[in-house]
């Protein structure tokens, strides 16, 4: 069977189990008793193992040049984690378990989304004709966890965890290893790198957009059954937000222009400050359920646009520690900070106000991105 064949079915269920992970984390915490601000601290210093844990994969990949090997790892050892962090109601115990499911899960994003880029390029076809998948599989997924705590109780996310993890493990086992990069990792490539003075520039945009994104998708399961909702309802929102990025990523090579990332990527913040400022608005959770198709104008547009960019301003050896670093500020540093403040802002403001708070943040990161677009004008000419 061809790679991007496997690769697309790996796709599938590795962003599923990021389903019954991140959004449903927060909600089974909750389930267990605990505040949003307990919530808050666990899901925030797992940004600090995940801070740890993506770079050091991703060295461990780079050197050893393989990325296949180090997926087979890290895909066992999410299974066993999380079977056992979803059968425990003990607080410590949640705390090791749920930082254990961020140390090895985690690190499989950048991962996989190098994997992705890698065989898109050796197959000659388009990156978000293999990512499709993994929308796909993120929307399913989370419609199923979401029936499947209602019907069957919280710990049954146990069995389904574990069922993911095995099929992720068996097809990335059935994979030909790929090269992380072809070329030689040496330190004069890291240090041509860090010299890029677009490099910073553009990691700060990423940070100031990714921690209200971050927030919203922290607290918007708690926030769904503090409106009146259930477990189900929020397993549909997650549904039709992973559902509507399938065509967005289907579609990239139409609507992804090399060399307009930066106008790209303002634009999808544009709409993540659109869609939270109406979410501050809305009372009903089957409304605030239907708005989250406007996922479809935010996430796959602005990090496939980032990835894109991220990759033309990066030497080729260090692509796969590049997309560590991308993904260590929008699910690793940013996750901290929206976790530790998302808790306490929702706690002591509520819901409303919290969304017109990330919405305001959002449009900071609007404003950011016109002005790294009007220099890039202004230095081009």
């Amino acid at each position: 069977m061809k790679v991007h064949v496997l690769l697309k079915g790996y796709n599938f269920l590795f962003f599923g189990l990021l389903a019954v992970f991140i959004p449903f984390l927060p909600v089974y915490l909750g389930e267990q008793g605990l505040s949003t601000s307990e919530i808050g601290i666990i899901v925030g210093t797992g940004g600090f193992v995940t801070l740890i844990a993506q770079p050091l994969w991703g060295f461990v990949s780079d050197k050893t040049k393989t990325i296949r090997k180090v997926m087979l790892l890290l895909v066992g050892l999410t299974a066993i984690s999380g079977y056992f962090l979803f059968n425990f109601d003990n607080f410590v115990l949640l705390i090791i378990f749920a930082l254990l499911v961020y140390f090895f899960l985690m690190p499989l994003d950048p991962l996989t989304e190098s994997l992705n880029f890698t065989v898109s390029e050796m197959a000659r076809i388009s990156y978000g004709s293999i990512r499709t998948y993994g929308a796909l599989g993120y929307a399913i997924l989370s419609l199923i966890a979401g029936f499947t705590m209602d019907y069957f109780g919280v710990s049954s996310l146990s069995i389904l965890f574990v069922l993911l993890g095995l099929l992720s493990f068996g097809i990335v086992w059935f994979m030909p290893d790929v090269q992380a990069s072809p070329k030689p990792v040496t330190i004069k490539g890291l240090k041509q790198v860090l010299r890029n003075k677009e490099m910073p520039l553009f990691l700060a945009l990423v940070f100031i957009s990714s921690v209200p994104a971050r927030m919203n998708d922290t607290f918007l399961g708690i926030h769904i059954k503090a409106l009146g909702g259930d477990t189900s309802l929020v397993g549909i929102a997650f549904f039709l937000a992973g559902g509507s990025e399938i065509i967005i990523f289907a579609l990239s090579f139409w609507w992804l222009r090399k060399g307009k990332e930066l106008e790209i990527i303002t634009i999808a913040t544009f709409f993540y400050f659109l869609r939270f400022f109406i979410s501050g608005y809305v009372t009903n959770p089957v409304t605030l359920t239907v708005l989250q198709v406007l996922q479809m104008l935010t996430f796959p547009i602005f990090y496939t646009a980032a990835i894109q960019y991220l990759y033309n301003i990066m030497p080729k050896e260090w692509r796969a520690t590049g997309q560590t670093v991308l993904a260590l500020l929008f699910f690793g540093l940013s996750s901290i900070i929206a976790s530790y403040a998302g808790g306490f802002l929702y706690k002591e403001f509520g819901g409303q106000s919290f969304y017109f708070i990330i919405s305001a943040m959002s449009f900071i990161g609007v404003l950011f991105g016109i002005l790294l677009t009007i220099r890039k004008h202004k230095i081009n000419g």
